[in-house]
């Protein structure tokens, strides 16, 4: 009699844990938000990417602007590394990290190609100079994918 009354007080204790369906829920949340999240963080890593590609050619950027200025506008006096360097004194073209900087060499044109994941974009700056005083940088993109939302240009 007192195993019985004993079993039966094991029967009425509170179950602890979690159903199946709840665990199930839970998945099935976590796997929806991460089918957002994830492709918005690939996203963001991307457009930080370029972002630290376009800063890194920032000095070479102004170093143009300079030997503009001083060269009166003429932009065959600026449209290589070496002319640079005579103009200005401006050492070398800027590694990023996240892709390679050449030159147009015939207008002081910077062209940035990704490497690793950026692979299918290229980015151009161009100057463009009405008067001698003033220039205004253009930007453009090329490539399979690259988009302003990704480059920022």
């Amino acid at each position: 009699m007192q195993r019985v009354q004993q079993l039966k007080k094991l029967g009425r204790r509170a179950q602890k844990g979690f159903t199946l369906i709840e665990l199930m829920i839970v998945v099935a949340i976590i796997g929806i938000l991460a089918a957002i999240a994830i492709p918005q963080y690939q996203d963001y890593v991307t457009r930080a990417r370029w972002a630290d590609n376009i800063a890194s050619i920032a000095s070479t950027k102004i170093a143009i602007g300079q030997c503009l200025q001083e060269n009166s506008g003429d932009m065959t006096k600026c449209a290589t590394a070496a002319l640079l360097n005579t103009a200005v004194g401006y050492p070398s073209l800027p590694v990023p990290k996240n892709g390679t900087v050449a030159w147009d060499g015939t207008v002081p044109a910077l062209t940035i190609t990704g490497s690793g994941q950026l692979t299918a974009c290229v980015v151009t700056f161009t100057p463009v100079t009405t008067d001698p005083t003033q220039i205004k940088w253009t930007g453009a993109t090329s490539g399979n994918g690259c988009t302003k939302q990704q480059t920022g240009v």
